[in-house]
């Protein structure tokens, strides 16, 4: 068979309808619509919604674990100490190793975003920017005697003479709580407080008294002293 010139011009033009209409098909994406593969992209929502919101809430507010949108907690935790506990987690503790260096499905890079994130969403307004709130890390260990002190002046009203919970607060003293939160956990809800849960911060709770960052570790020690050991 012999192909004639305009029969040949019509296969060509329908070789090239047939290829153009390819990228129409229902199995194409359209372009633009392309997901990237989750151990590539560094979008922030994204990154947050997969892998914080179920403990830190979806507005950041808090859920099983604390808040990240907290302007007193922001204030104390710098960047490092935030890509520190994303990345590595805190062993002994529910907060897993997100970076893939420490097991987790993250890059460097989407830990960065992550950090880069939470600090331009949530970072302190007007609330924190004024204040001097005792340091993230304690510089000494704390005395659990005089915390026993700090303890009744500071939180027997809310949690009971003996920790076990009063009319404004729950127990603190519970084994299982104890063994699921480390010390720096201890001392940052002292600090920062849980807004989520109604608990104050450093300064409110004796209204006119704020703690200083030694009553905050011999606080801490006190209840450290008490969480079951073995």
């Amino acid at each position: 068979m012999i192909l004639r010139g305009p029969l040949i011009a019509a296969l060509l033009t329908a070789l090239a309808l047939l290829a153009a209409g390819c990228n129409a098909f229902p199995e194409q994406p359209l372009q633009g619509a392309m997901v990237l593969p989750p151990d590539t992209t560094t979008d922030f929502n994204v990154l947050y919604g997969v892998n914080c919101a179920g403990c830190h809430g979806a507005d950041g507010k808090g859920d099983a674990a604390r808040g990240l949108a907290d302007p007193v907690f922001l204030r104390i935790a710098d960047d490092t100490t935030l890509r520190s506990v994303t990345g590595s987690g805190v062993p002994g503790t529910a907060m897993p190793a997100f970076a893939k260096t420490s097991g987790g499905p993250l890059s460097d890079e989407q830990i960065d975003a992550l950090v880069r994130g939470v600090r331009a969403r949530w970072t302190a307004g007007g609330s924190a920017s004024d204040v001097n709130p005792p340091p993230y890390s304690a510089s000494t260990a704390g005395d659990p005697t005089r915390g026993g002190d700090a303890f009744a002046t500071f939180c027997s009203r809310c949690h009971g003479a003996d920790g076990r919970g009063g009319a404004g607060g729950s127990s603190i003293v519970d084994a299982s709580f104890l063994s699921l939160v480390s010390d720096q956990g201890l001392r940052t809800t002292v600090i920062a407080g849980r807004p989520d849960l109604g608990a104050p911060d450093w300064r409110n709770n004796m209204p006119g008294r704020p703690m200083s960052s030694d009553e905050v570790s011999d606080l801490v020690a006190w209840l450290a002293a008490k969480r079951p050991q073995g």
